[in-house]
């Protein structure tokens, strides 16, 4: 009660700071409540802004990163609090013109070119090292018609990783995949947790393993696809012959394949003779009469659990293709790269116990970096009362417990580095429209209203608005518009960012003022 009847003076919360000492563990979330009263609560409508595609803040604040419309150079920007004087007395007086500009927020720290005339820098990807202030870009050539390897999965002729050091653009090192597919957008086919990045070649099928040194050199330490360990090509070439014109599964799926035969195996729990009929039986409709849409399963996503554990998503190609994976098979596993063994294995369609380590550890699958100072403490059910019951709201509505567990497997392996970790995405402090904004870094529908920060304390209480767009709201409501979000990681500080087929792109900026 105490908690719920506390001050929304500003003045009286840092009174209480002084004189009361928060639990052990939770002063973080104690000194967020004050964001309760620290809102965006001006905008500047249409600023006068650099023509360039605005891509987000690193999650440490220090960098806001943008590309040029011809997605060939680096912009990097670094953000200043506005500063400006005036003659007047009071507060009531609109901002000067040179407060209104783009410059009064952030300063350009540099541009570099990125991309060569034929490749383009893909705007949909970026990583950032936190502890070393490393940016991790990529770069590709245009699509090629030719079929790739697998039917369907295209080819690039060259896709380009470089490693930026974001304090004075220094390219610190690249590596190229020539002639392969990776899924650059959202940065779905890379993931990064603490000096570890995983890429995922979906035409060789092919888990690359890379660590960035302190040096910022990227070194290849691990490939898993064809092979799992090191030396089996080498005992391969040594002890089989192969010139017979057979082939091999690849190690992955040889071991994926292993464990479905193991664990159907021992879902007829005996040794008579008369139970090894059934187990017979058994094998025969479960694993042989699917055995070819296993051997067609592929690798479409891959996370970091910790350093030693992959979550991999194993699916049709038809299924990652048309990207519907309603009557698609599909399955999870768990890969321990130490012993090259599939740890466990969930259906995404039916597994009721992978539903239930999503709802009570999702913050597991994040694998947030432990030096991370503010992806910490991102807003999940997992960690939040009041997220918990919104998921548990939308459960309680599906019309089908299988249909809704489905849905929610889609989101996974989880995508790095996909959510702010602003404090005003955070659900124990405020509510908003999931459908028009989120912590989750995607475009969405433009509305023509204001999004509403409700306070979470005080229900009927609007602590501030976002709109994109412009302020006149004189705009062709015909015409397709979406938006796009970036907040600050702690300053009350945001842009908002409206795109129009064939029109000028409208940036807004929402201060505190």
């Amino acid at each position: 009660m105490v908690r719920f009847f506390r001050s929304g003076n500003l003045a009286s919360r840092v009174f209480d700071r002084q004189l009361l000492s928060p639990r052990p563990g939770a002063t973080v979330n104690t000194v967020r409540q004050f964001y309760e009263n620290l809102v965006p609560s001006h905008t500047i409508y249409d600023i006068d802004c650099p023509d360039y595609s605005f891509r987000k803040f690193t999650d440490d604040g220090k960098y806001l990163v943008a590309f040029s419309r011809n997605h060939q150079d680096l912009i990097v920007y670094r953000p200043i609090w506005l500063t400006y004087s005036c003659n007047e007395k009071g507060d009531s007086h609109d901002l000067p013109p040179k407060a209104k500009k783009f410059d009064s927020f952030f300063k350009q720290l540099y541009s570099i070119p990125l991309a060569s005339s034929n490749e383009y820098i893909c705007k949909d990807f970026f990583l950032y090292m936190e502890c070393h202030q490393f940016g991790l870009f990529a770069t590709s050539t245009a699509q090629s018609p030719i079929e790739g390897a697998i039917h369907g999965v295209p080819s690039i002729e060259k896709i380009t990783f470089y490693l930026v050091r974001l304090e004075d653009g220094v390219i610190l090192d690249e590596k190229a995949f020539c002639n392969d597919f990776i899924n650059l957008v959202h940065s779905i086919g890379a993931y990064l947790y603490e000096d570890l990045l995983c890429i995922v070649s979906l035409r060789y099928q092919t888990i690359h393993i890379l660590q960035i040194r302190d040096s910022g050199n990227l070194v290849e330490v691990r490939r898993i696809g064809a092979f799992c360990r090191e030396d089996d090509e080498l005992f391969l070439h040594s002890h089989v012959q192969t010139d017979r014109g057979g082939s091999f599964l690849p190690g992955i799926k040889q071991r994926l394949l292993s464990y479905i035969f193991r664990k159907t195996w021992n879902e007829v729990p005996d040794q008579t003779l008369w139970i090894y009929s059934q187990r017979v039986q058994h094998l025969k409709k479960k694993f042989y009469f699917h055995f070819q849409d296993y051997v067609d399963l592929i690798i479409w996503k891959v996370q970091f659990l910790d350093r030693h554990h992959l979550f991999i998503k194993f699916g049709s190609v038809d299924g990652g293709v048309s990207r519907s994976t309603d009557q698609n098979l599909a399955f999870f596993a768990v890969y321990n790269m130490e012993t090259t063994e599939i740890v466990s294995l969930y259906q995404q369609n039916s597994s009721e116990e992978l539903y239930s380590l999503f709802e009570y550890f999702y913050d597991h699958f994040h694998a947030n970096p432990q030096n991370s100072s503010h992806g910490n403490f991102i807003s999940s059910h997992s960690n939040d009362v009041h997220a918990l019951d919104q998921l548990r709201a939308i459960k309680n509505k599906a019309s089908s417990s299988s249909q809704f567990v489905k849905k929610m497997m889609a989101s996974l392996p989880y995508t790095c580095q996909s959510q702010s970790p602003s404090p005003y995405f955070d659900l124990s402090l405020f509510r908003y429209d999931e459908k028009l904004i989120s912590a989750i870094d995607r475009h969405r529908h433009c509305t023509e209203h204001p999004i509403k920060f409700i306070s979470v304390r005080q229900p009927n209480v609007v602590k501030f608005k976002i709109k994109p767009g412009s302020d006149s709201g004189a705009s062709d409501s015909r015409a397709k518009k979406i938006s796009s979000f970036l907040f600050h990681p702690f300053f009350p500080l945001a842009l908002s960012i409206q795109q129009t087929y064939m029109q000028p792109t409208v940036v807004n900026i929402h201060f505190r003022r």
